[in-house]
């Protein structure tokens, strides 16, 4: 396990205690991405440094596995899940304003930004 995954697993416990199911799904999805993110560093760096020049402070959270962010970094596209503002994930009270969303588009248009000046050099 490497020390990130064992920092993001600490996390986790410490904020969801009783929750041994969401722990180990944590973990699984967690150290299969790594294997992944290891061999592009840059994905996860150029997608911060996008927050940054959104104007925002980063702020990773681990979220539950399985996304199609995994099933796309396995199929070769190394893919990190970003923000788009929502609040009450996968409630019926799910929802996200107008200002959350635009700033994910000022992201997304720093990312876009960003792969492009970097592939450039």
């Amino acid at each position: 396990m490497t020390d990130y995954v064992a920092s993001l697993l600490a996390e986790v416990k410490a904020k969801n205690p009783v929750e041994p199911e969401f722990h180990q799904a944590v973990q699984e999805v967690a150290e299969s991405l790594a294997v992944v993110l290891d061999r592009h560093p840059e994905v996860v760096e150029n997608a911060y440094e996008a927050v940054r020049r959104a104007g925002m402070q980063v702020q990773a959270h681990p979220i539950r596995g399985g996304t199609d962010g995994s099933k796309l970094s396995f199929m070769g596209l190394p893919t990190p899940n970003l923000f788009a503002g929502e609040h009450n994930f996968h409630s019926r009270l799910e929802w996200v304003s107008r200002q959350d969303m635009e700033k994910a588009v000022d992201v997304i248009v720093a990312l876009c930004r960003i792969w492009e000046e970097r592939a450039s050099t």
